[in-house]
């Protein structure tokens, strides 16, 4: 049984161009098969071509990408700056994140020396190969070919600001300041729904030139991340502990959630907007 439709709106949109490394906000951005333009088309490594994150490395929280024209643009404390070009690569390399193997390029030796410097491990930057098919798991996506680059696992996640407000309201109660929705590292983010609406809509019509639609598919299972300030690198364990009062998943075998990832069931080529409609259809 389906409810009424709810009308929201994108509040927010970002980019992570770099895996793990800090997020770009954007005032639009072009939907493209594997997600929005550019997002997670970069991943660090090691030298066994391992994918590395602030799991491991909270300071990677500390790289800012730009992205201009023509390239991304990196800063880091204490850092100069390093000018990747969009449109450059260098050697083909195998790579590996979570379970997967996936065929990309190697950004040379000036980019890895950067990172390793910066990060104090030896480390290398890699492009995701466009040639290469990395498909969200099937079982989340009932049978449909979803395409990512090198995210967790999905094209999209999306969290809604009523979502974050109730969080901080929870997280006050200890005494605690509140945080940025940076901590959770949305893509899109939505005004007027209600909090963790998002984790029941059926489906998100976006109004565009062609109206794009994307299904909501898994609840966001949430790792140590939140936990690292974007501002700092430190590590404030009151922010998963707070999550994990309230936000256990049952979809999820009691793990935390928070946000839903997205496939894109149409729209390609669209571009989002900050500001547009977007129609939340309900099912329960």
């Amino acid at each position: 049984m389906s409810s009424p439709e709810i009308t929201a709106r994108i509040q927010r949109l970002f980019v992570y161009p770099i895996k793990s490394c800090a997020g770009v906000e954007l005032g639009e951005a072009v939907l493209t098969e594997t997600g929005l333009d550019l997002d997670r088309a970069w991943m660090v490594v090691d030298a066994q071509g391992e994918f590395v994150t602030q799991r491991e490395l909270p300071r990677m929280a500390l790289i800012r990408p730009q992205l201009k024209v023509h390239e991304v643009v990196l800063r880091a404390p204490g850092m100069l700056a390093l000018h990747l070009q969009i449109d450059a690569v260098e050697e083909p390399a195998q790579v590996r994140i979570w379970s997967d193997l996936i065929s990309a390029y190697d950004m040379g030796p000036i980019a890895a020396q950067w990172f390793s410097d910066f990060l104090g491990r030896p480390l290398r930057l890699v492009r995701f190969d466009p040639e290469h098919r990395r498909l969200s798991s099937r079982q989340w996506t009932d049978g449909v070919d979803a395409l990512n680059q090198f995210s967790d696992g999905f094209p999209l996640l999306v969290l809604s600001q009523a979502s974050l407000d109730l969080f901080n309201e929870k997280l006050s109660s200890s005494g605690h300041a509140p945080v940025g929705m940076e901590r959770f590292r949305p893509n899109l983010v939505l005004s007027g729904l209600h909090a963790h609406d998002e984790d029941r809509v059926a489906l998100l019509e976006i109004s565009a030139a062609v109206p794009v639609l994307l299904k909501p598919v898994k609840p966001c299972s949430r790792c140590p991340i939140p936990d690292i300030d974007p501002g700092t690198a430190e590590i404030d364990p009151a922010v998963g502990g707070t999550l994990r009062s309230y936000r256990s998943n049952e979809r999820l075998n009691g793990a935390v959630s928070f946000g839903m990832n997205l496939i894109i069931v149409q729209g390609i080529d669209q571009t989002l907007k900050v500001g547009q409609t977007v129609t939340a259809d309900f099912q329960f």
